[in-house]
């Protein structure tokens, strides 16, 4: 019986993939002189590296916090997928505000500013570094668990992996996401016949396993105090998030898409795939006889020899070698997109020169430096590595999460088509911050460098930033209130009318003499774009709001006109809800006190219907 089920699953395994391979374009295609990848090379890309958890965060999270370990995994993974709907979200915000990939430093960029992208920057690189040096060590000891060679030969094949990988990508992103798609197909067949095995070999020793570790997991919502039951709930999220990481590297590679909306097809691709495989293995293993703490570096090799036998274990460990590779070329994409964002926005083009293939080689070949580096320091260290990377990774979570809820807040949801709700991503947001603080205060040797890389990658942000930020020339064109005081003073009229327009207001009432069209802007997100010529730009200053610009520039219109000229302000009518808009309406309060400040002008808040 065992035997028949197992063929079937095969067979609708093989049935399955020739089905894909047949469709047309399923991988990639040329269009607008480039290369482009579907939803489903994107979400495969990560998927290689989400799935590698699988062979050290169980056996880390099962070490830190024992058999509840077990329900923890699975409850961090619907944790995981609420926040892949906050990625759905940012991924349509950026596109709408003319941002393709960057993931959270375009986001922090857009909503925080620069010194916070740099933050999030230094966070999202320890991640990427990280990720490809702990799955290099984690790939070499699981493919060479049963050898027994020695450290200096593991170091050969380890620097082979980097190495290996930067050559791929120099290759190119097509040939990238064809030969991640047949390592795919091959980790697909050993995943899931893993999985069959566990279930058909869970026995009563395993169940009893189970119900302990839902047991140990309860008991941390029967100590009587809510503040306690949520701490003992931040340490199990803590200590299983790193099962999931990799998730952010769909957003960070959204560049390599048509749309926002082939991202959001990608998570659901994952939420669908390891999204389930990933608790569902972690349920088997751990609960198997399996002694963790003795290969908590080979746990999952381990456990598919002990139900399928030493040769299936072997063909795990290769799988799981190979798999880990190709979680370090998920790390190369997406740090080699990070760093064509952050170098197009402070004109490095020399680093991002594309070879014939379109590939960043020069940034691969800097990244597979670092990589090497960073093994050396470690000494190649699995516990240490993964302490590191989990605090960069719930960092960046964090630093994503609070982007959106302040975006939100500001902005509402009259941009975009797909939003969550805010409710929602404050109380993740919550939870990723005390998740946080908990791997901060724990794990010391990722706190320390998370700290040192985040303060190296700050400064020389910052100098950077001072020296070739792209609001450099924006600020040229931006006038001075002394430009509409001049073009007031040179009006024949005596009525002037001045309009406020936000910067994406195209509309215009009128180009006559006495009509003045004013719009704030901030030079990093926008660009000044004078369609008619009673139409000026004034910058935003730092530390400074909007109504706080406002009504400086009626303070200098006052002192300089009042007395000539007959001003009447136009306002914009509020349209959307109070709650939606929050902070507008805020302003609007503010807004309603102004007559009061500026007793001679006329104030006026219209709303016209569109034509």
């Amino acid at each position: 019986m065992n035997t028949l089920v197992t063929i079937a699953l095969n067979i609708a395994l093989i049935a399955a993939f020739v089905y894909v391979m047949k469709q047309k374009n399923f991988l990639s295609f040329f269009q607008g002189g480039r290369w482009w990848l579907t939803w489903l090379a994107v979400g495969i890309i990560t998927l290689m590296d989400e799935i590698t958890s699988i062979f050290y965060a169980h056996a880390e999270a099962y070490i830190a916090i024992g058999a509840k370990a077990i329900i923890y995994i699975a409850l961090t993974s619907i944790l995981i997928r609420f926040l892949s709907t906050r990625m759905v979200e940012i991924s349509e915000i950026l596109e709408v505000n003319g941002l393709r990939g960057g993931g959270v430093y375009s986001f922090s960029y857009l909503v925080l500013g620069p010194s916070a992208s740099f933050v999030a920057v230094s966070s999202i690189l320890v991640d990427y570094v990280l990720t490809a040096v702990l799955s290099t060590v984690s790939a070499v000891n699981n493919g060479t668990s049963f050898l027994g060679i020695g450290n200096e030969f593991k170091y050969i094949l380890m620097f082979a992996v980097i190495y290996g990988i930067t050559f791929l990508n120099i290759l190119g992103i097509k040939e990238n996401a064809k030969f991640t798609f047949y390592i795919f197909v091959l980790a697909s067949f050993v995943l899931m016949n893993l999985i069959l095995g566990g279930i058909l070999s869970f026995d009563s020793s395993s169940a009893a396993r189970l119900t302990a570790g839902f047991h140990s997991f309860v008991g941390d919502f029967k100590v009587g105090n809510f503040l306690d039951s949520y701490y003992l709930m931040i340490i199990g999220i803590g200590s299983c998030i790193l099962a999931y990481s990799g998730i952010e590297s769909v957003l960070q590679t959204a560049s390599l898409v048509k749309s926002w909306k082939e991202i959001r097809k990608a998570y659901l691709f994952l939420a669908l795939t390891v999204g389930i495989v990933t608790p569902v293995i972690g349920i088997l293993a751990l609960s198997s006889n399996v002694d963790v703490a003795s290969h908590s570096e080979d746990l999952i090799t381990r456990f598919g020899s002990l139900i399928n036998g030493p040769v299936f274990g072997m063909i795990v460990g290769g799988v799981a070698s190979i798999t880990l590779i190709m979680a370090v070329n998920t790390a190369m994409v997406a740090s080699a997109e990070l760093i064509e964002k952050i170098a197009e926005k402070y004109n490095y083009e020399w680093l991002i020169k594309l070879n014939k293939r379109q590939s960043l080689y020069r940034v691969h070949i800097l990244n597979a430096l670092f990589y090497s580096f960073i093994l050396v320091l470690t000494g190649g260290a699995q516990r240490t590595l993964a302490h590191m990377y989990a605090v960069g990774l719930v960092a960046s979570f964090c630093i994503n999460t609070f982007s959106l809820i302040k975006y939100r807040f500001s902005k509402g949801t009259k941009e975009i088509t797909y939003h969550t709700s805010r409710f929602g991503t404050v109380l993740l947001f919550v939870v990723l911050l005390s998740t946080f603080f908990f791997i901060f205060t724990h794990k010391y040797e990722g706190a320390i460098l998370w700290l040192i890389v985040t303060i190296i990658v700050l400064i020389s942000g910052l100098i950077m930033y001072r020296k070739r930020a792209p609001e450099i020339p924006r600020r040229k064109l931006t006038h001075s209130p002394m430009d509409v005081i001049f073009a007031i003073a040179e009006s024949e009229s005596q009525n002037i009318n001045i309009f406020f327009r936000r910067p994406n207001e195209k509309d215009f009432l009128s180009v006559g003499d006495n009509s003045i069209y004013i719009s704030f802007y901030t030079p990093r997100l926008e660009e000044p774009e004078q369609t008619v010529n009673n139409h000026f730009w004034l910058s935003i200053q730092k530390r400074m709001g909007l109504f706080d610009m406002i009504y400086g520039f009626l303070q200098t219109i006052q002192y300089e006109v009042e007395k000539e000229k007959k001003v009447t302000l136009h306002f914009g009518w509020p349209s959307s809800s109070w709650i939606d808009r929050m902070s507008i309406g805020f302003m609007i309060f503010k807004l309603m006190r102004l007559p009061k400040r500026f007793p001679n002008f006329d104030f006026v808040i219209e709303y016209f219907k569109k034509a």
